[in-house]
């Protein structure tokens, strides 16, 4: 994360009593094109949220400045990774985790040079990815970590996931970190390189819903409703996926049959997924983020860590 996004961070959701009582909340959400994130999108658009009284306005927005827009009260709520949550409250922007998204299972990469043969080759090397404070950022560090390296190692150049694996189809850079959709890019462009360790190799990339406090204290039955609704979408997709399929490809100009194959490599995680996740898997997943991030200098020191997320509207 850089100096900038250390500076400003902040983001939200909320979800509390029964979504019909909503009565019209308006709520401001920010994410990405990560495919993790599209039930959102579903909800949105195939009617659920505004079924459930909510009126819904998703708003893509990188996630290196997704805490700008809270900070400033353009959005409330927001879609990111679990270790970012932690760094927006030690950076001063406060925020709950209300219900798990995803997590990867291969959806997130590296990309590297056929002349590469291991991560620790690397060194010296040019890799492509977000800036700090971002979820490509942060599993590239953690990634060296796991082979006994770190990111002063590498040449970071920062770029974005769709462009960093447009760039390295195209022959740029050493080694590139991206997710899907755009991981595919470089699966279907196997002259370019090879995809060297995923979240498969490396179980890390775990994505959250959640909302600034104030949103979630003046708006419970809007929260729960929002929670509600992504459930909802999960059933949408489980009953009448290649509807659901086209209409979340379409928010990132694939078909339905692109998107699908993309989101082989993630798991959304319904109810039942996210009690086991908050019964323990996320205070230890956080912990050790913490650490990392510490050790990146993105955090001085660790927020209240028992304050991160508030799980009452999953039950």
């Amino acid at each position: 994360m850089t100096k900038t996004w250390m500076a400003a961070l902040a983001l939200g959701v909320a979800v509390t009593a029964g979504p019909a009582a909503a009565q019209g909340t308006a709520v401001n959400i920010g994410i990405s094109g990560w495919t993790g994130f599209a039930p959102l999108t579903l909800a949105k658009e195939a009617g659920i949220f505004k079924k459930n009284g909510l009126d819904v306005n998703i708003r893509k927005i990188p996630q290196a400045s997704r805490h700008l827009a809270i900070q400033s009260g353009d959005i409330q709520c927001a879609a990111t990774t679990v270790e970012t949550w932690i760094a927006w409250n030690a950076n001063g922007v406060a925020t709950k985790q209300l219900f798990q998204l995803d997590k990867s299972y291969g959806a997130d990469g590296m990309a590297v040079r056929g002349n590469i043969a291991s991560i620790k080759d690397l060194k010296g090397k040019s890799v492509a990815a977000s800036a700090p404070g971002t979820a490509p950022f942060f599993t590239l560090a953690w990634f060296l970590r796991e082979n006994g390296m770190s990111i002063k190692d590498v040449t970071v150049v920062n770029m974005e996931p769709g462009p960093a694996a447009q760039a390295f189809v195209a022959g740029q850079n050493d080694a590139a970190m991206t997710y899907e959709p755009f991981l595919s890019t470089v699966r279907k462009n196997p002259q370019a390189g090879k995809i060297i360790a995923t979240t498969l190799d490396y179980p890390m990339v775990m994505d959250t819903f959640g909302c600034t406090p104030a949103f979630i204290s003046a708006n419970e039955k809007a929260v729960r409703a929002l929670a509600d609704s992504y459930f909802e979408a999960l059933e949408m997709i489980a009953k009448e996926p290649a509807k659901a399929f086209e209409i979340m490809g379409a928010d990132v100009k694939q078909t339905g049959e692109q998107f699908a194959a993309s989101a082989k490599f993630l798991r959304w995680q319904d109810r039942a997924a996210n009690k086991a996740f908050f019964a323990g898997p996320h205070a230890e997943f956080s912990a050790k983020a913490a650490d990392l991030l510490l050790e990146l200098g993105i955090i001085k020191q660790k927020p209240d860590m028992a304050a991160l997320a508030d799980t009452r509207f999953i039950q």
